[in-house]
């Protein structure tokens, strides 16, 4: 195929891309409609042409019948041949020595066939040849005593060609009716499209999202408006949220700049009196400098906090098949030189599942501080890690005074602190950060009351089938052959 040759139906395409719905159902509609005129026009001229043909051969044997009659009862040479009346059927009368005899005033009929004469001869009863469209003539012969009798009509295609002229008039019609029809089907079909399209409009425009698109019509329409509702309302919450965590973040920021302000601007405030020496003994000024270390740090940790809430369920970071053994042991040694004087006391199995490394450690690392910050400085922080079933089991236990029960339904909310843990150190975005990573790799946390009194947190995820390599190992299945 050449290139020019290419080139017509990817323009074709390209049109055909660019048109609105209702040019492309106007055209469909016109095609369809001359699809239709086009194959019912080819039938129905088939139909009619065989019917026309029945009926002019009928008639010539008829004819043929009639003269072979005659012409045995006054015999070939006698039989009397009315004069040619200018129009109609044609006539000749084949005599055995092979000479004719025709009406006077008849047009000449083209020569007498070989396949004629057999029949004068005897060969075949009779002969249409139908096929014989020279001069425009089809020529019937019948055996009539030592001849034969020849009757033949024109061949004439001119009511075929009337009724073609008259069914492409009809086709054109049906052809510009259909285009109309269609035109107006698709303006009336995508009216609810066109509402649809002004209402999208308008809440680009204006930005309200509590406007919600009427429902009308039926099936797809009134499915495709309810999922544009949907989404609105997808939309609406996660504006609200939006609105809720900055509004939050805004409260939860303002005590530690408001202290780190106060903080550095006395320090600047006694530096420039060059009264700092004076006015602050050593023991203060480390105090002063630790608090300041300690805000700092708190700040950080909110910002941390922050990012992770803000960016919601969005991560680069792809799934995996992982040990979550080796996902706590990180946690617990990054818990460790966060916070040296917290203990971890370990008790882990390996259990595989399928998830984000990263986002995992994130959450154990929040347990583990959470209960780092309750629990007594003689009492370790207990992480305990098992399969149960189908299931991988992650508990962290505490020995601190443990959560009261009005604070439970509210202990994985964003910001919420309870009354007691206002003066410790964390923004309440922790325990958020570990339910929306147990949410997303289909588990469940869940609080409850330690048996040492404390706090006890436990996490369950969908365990996955450990590597085959591994899998075989865990058997008993000696792999070193393989």
């Amino acid at each position: 195929m050449s290139r020019h040759s290419r080139r017509g139906p990817r323009r074709l395409t390209r049109w055909w891309r660019r048109q609105s719905l209702r040019t492309r159902l106007t055209v469909i509609a016109a095609t369809a409609i001359a699809v239709s005129v086009f194959v019912s026009f080819q039938v129905a001229s088939e139909l009619m042409d065989s019917k026309l043909r029945a009926t002019a051969e009928d008639q010539l044997h008829a004819d043929s019948r009639i003269l072979a009659t005659n012409a045995e009862h006054a015999g070939l040479a006698q039989v009397q041949l009315p004069p040619y009346p200018g129009s109609g059927r044609l006539m000749r009368v084949i005599l055995p020595d092979g000479s004719t005899r025709t009406p006077v005033g008849q047009p000449a009929l083209p020569p007498v066939s070989e396949h004629a004469r057999r029949v004068m001869q005897g060969g075949s009863t009779d002969l249409l040849e139908s096929n014989d469209w020279n001069d425009g003539y089809r020529i019937y012969t019948l055996r009539a005593g030592n001849g034969a009798v020849q009757v033949a009509d024109l061949a004439d295609d001119t009511p075929i060609n009337q009724f073609g002229f008259g069914m492409l008039l009809i086709g054109l019609f049906c052809v510009v009716g259909g285009a109309l029809v269609g035109r107006t089907v698709a303006r009336t079909g995508l009216a609810p499209i066109d509402r649809l399209t002004a209402a999208a409009v308008r809440v680009a425009h204006t930005r309200d999202l509590d406007a919600d698109i009427p429902d009308e019509g039926g099936g797809e329409i009134r499915r495709l408006i309810q999922a544009i509702n949907d989404m609105l309302a997808a939309l609406r919450d996660s504006r609200r949220a939006q609105r809720l965590l900055a509004e939050d973040a805004a409260h939860e920021l303002k005590t530690p700049l408001t202290s780190l302000r106060l903080n550095i601007e006395l320090l600047v405030r006694l530096d420039r009196r060059g009264t700092l020496d004076s006015a602050l003994s050593a023991e203060s000024r480390t105090r002063l400098l630790n608090d300041l270390g300690a805000q700092v740090a708190e700040l950080s940790t909110l910002a941390t906090e922050l990012t992770e809430v803000a960016r919601g369920d969005v991560s680069d970071e792809s799934t995996e098949l992982l040990d979550l053994a080796d996902v706590v042991v990180a946690a617990a040694t990054q818990a460790r030189s966060r916070a040296p004087d917290i203990e971890v006391a370990l008790d882990v199995a390996s259990v595989w599942v399928s998830g984000r490394p990263a986002a995992l450690q994130r959450a154990v690392l929040n347990l583990i501080d959470n209960a780092g910050k309750w629990s007594p400085a003689d009492q370790p922080v207990q992480v305990r890690l098992r399969a149960a079933g189908a299931s991988a089991v992650l508990e962290v236990d505490d020995a601190g005074p443990g959560i009261d029960a009005a604070d439970v339904p509210r202990v994985f909310d964003r910001f919420y602190r309870a009354d007691s843990a206002r003066a410790l150190p964390g923004s309440g975005l922790g325990l958020s950060i570990v339910q929306r990573v147990v949410d997303a790799h289909s588990g469940r946390v869940t609080v409850a009351r330690s048996a040492r009194g404390g706090a006890l947190l436990w996490v369950v995820l969908p365990a996955a089938a450990p590597p085959a390599p591994l899998a075989r190992l865990t058997t008993g299945e000696d792999t070193t052959a393989r």
